[in-house]
């Protein structure tokens, strides 16, 4: 596991970009008190979703948003409701709550089919 931050690093209904060495960009959204990691990728082209740094989530802080086409995604499934890329899914990472700290679980993505 790789200690990413503190929970309170992350204020609810908010988002923060990491870069590790070794690792796909990725970034954590809070929603509420409930954390979901993904990679740091739009499915529709590749590029990294923020339009600037740690934020990936649109105006109302209820989607996570495509800084590239305005694609939208739920903040608990990834799932895109909106854009370019419309039914498809954000891949999905594996964090771990512990200690009120975010570690990311390496080598175990989530089966986006069964989310």
């Amino acid at each position: 596991m790789i200690l990413l931050c503190s929970t309170s690093d992350i204020p609810p209904n908010s988002s923060k970009g990491f870069n590790l060495e070794g690792q796909p960009n990725l970034f954590v959204v809070n929603k509420a008190g409930s954390y979901y990691a993904y990679e740091n990728s739009c499915p529709h082209l590749g590029v990294n979703l923020e339009w600037q740094a740690d934020q990936f989530l649109d105006s109302t802080s209820t989607l996570i948003m495509c800084a590239m086409h305005g694609a939208l995604f739920t903040l608990d499934k990834g799932f895109c409701v909106s854009g370019p890329c419309s039914g498809q899914h954000l891949k999905a990472l594996h964090i771990e709550i512990k200690d009120d700290s975010i570690y990311l679980v390496i080598d175990q993505k989530i089966d986006e089919s069964k989310t």
